[in-house]
């Protein structure tokens, strides 16, 4: 039997909506992306959404919007992919990287230690769907000491008057916290829909707004489409209905616009996430949680606690008492098996790009641990039981 870790979930309803784009004539950014927003401000209940073509586009735009610059500092976890700290760099910032805790979200005691007055933002990353402790890091900077050590060098940040909290947030769309969304908790929360999330666009992202009341989520909004049109005025598709031709670039911009084929495949997924695909996906979770509670060796990872909820995104299985070496030797005889399972994710001090940066992983102790002894195991709506089952025996 082979399993494949992560395939998309595709089927009539997705390609009937592709098909739909490709006989429209209309490919690039225009209704079906704009339906796609729509349905994700109504799952989440956020302000305002923009697609974009990626996470970490996303994630520039929104560092970029918020005035991050050279100099600045941006705080990340350790235990993430590497695009959350990327995104930093490219805006020219510094990541500076913290541990995180046993359930691999970020440690709120750790990003307190870490702010200084050149501390910007703090991007709390939501692991395998299960979402950060958001209340803790909004209590964190708005203590009167951290307060007083943040310095507003844009306009944004002085409309905000403290550190931004960013969700990356990845992982968890149709997460739950303390009876929140996912897109809700932060100022801004950056979805993934690349090839293997929930909900999937090929390639993209998302830019969930929920600001503080002194903004305006609508012009923030125009704003951020300019930002991702190259800060163009006028869009291909406003053009092509009889706006005219004339545009103007209004500052130096980007180009990380989604495009409606993409969209498209979303918008399939996305009417039936929450009826079914979460549901599927919550009962593999289930399944596996059933028979690895029962086994002395498993730490099952966090499905439900008193204040959250996963959206069941990957099953991160850790094997105690192993150690690095023997975790990979157990990945190997269960893909001799054909079984394809992972590793989410090797923490950023390992990467050559960050040890360069004089990153060590010594300083980043639980990080270390819940990455060596993690394996992530196949879970996605279209695996039957019997796969589920070949799996769980195979661990």
């Amino acid at each position: 039997m082979r399993i494949p870790f992560s395939p998309p979930f595709v089927d009539d309803d997705v390609l009937k909506e592709v098909e739909d784009t490709l006989r429209s004539g209309w490919i690039t950014t225009g209704p079906k992306v704009k339906a796609l927003e729509h349905e994700i401000n109504q799952l989440t209940g956020c302000q305002q959404t923009l697609c974009v073509n990626s996470w970490t586009s996303g994630a520039i735009l929104t560092l970029k919007w918020l005035g991050v610059k050279a100099g600045d500092e941006v705080i990340v976890p350790a235990y993430t992919y590497a695009a959350t700290a990327l995104s930093v760099i490219h805006c020219g910032a510094t990541p500076v990287l913290v541990d995180v805790l046993t359930d691999f979200t970020i440690d709120p005691a750790a990003v307190a230690k870490a702010i200084t007055s050149r501390t910007k933002a703090i991007i709390g990353v939501d692991i395998a769907g299960l979402m950060c402790d958001y209340d803790q890091l909004k209590e964190v900077v708005n203590r009167p000491e951290v307060q007083s050590l943040f310095v507003a060098e844009s306009e944004v940040q002085s409309k905000i008057g403290r550190i931004m909290i960013i969700a990356d947030a990845a992982h968890s769309i149709g997460a739950k916290y303390k009876g929140r969304n996912a897109g809700v908790c932060a100022d801004v929360n950056i979805f993934s829909m690349h090839a293997v999330k929930n909900i999937t666009t090929a390639e993209g992202g998302a830019i969930s707004l929920q600001l503080p009341s002194n903004f305006d989520p609508k012009a923030v909004y125009d704003l951020m489409r300019l930002w991702s049109l190259n800060g163009q005025t006028k869009d291909a598709f406003s053009k092509s209905n009889g706006s005219g031709w004339r545009y103007d670039i209004l500052f130096d911009g980007l180009k990380v616009n989604m495009p409606d084929i993409c969209a498209a495949i979303g918008l399939a997924q996305i009417r039936k996430y929450s009826g079914q695909l979460i549901k599927d996906r919550a009962k593999i979770a289930n399944q596996y949680e059933t028979f690895f509670n029962k086994k002395g060796w498993a730490q099952p990872p966090t499905l439900k606690d008193g204040s959250r909820e996963s959206c069941y995104h990957i099953y991160a299985l850790r094997i105690n008492g192993i150690t690095e070496n023997e975790r990979d030797a157990i990945i190997e005889k269960i893909t001799a098996e054909g079984i394809a399972v992972n590793v989410h994710f090797i923490p950023l001090p390992m990467l050559t790009a960050f040890k360069d940066k004089g990153f060590n992983i010594q300083d980043f102790p639980v990080a270390y641990d819940n990455y060596a002894r993690e394996i992530s195991l196949p879970i996605y709506p279209q695996l039957t039981k019997e796969e589920v089952e070949s799996d769980m025996y195979c661990s």
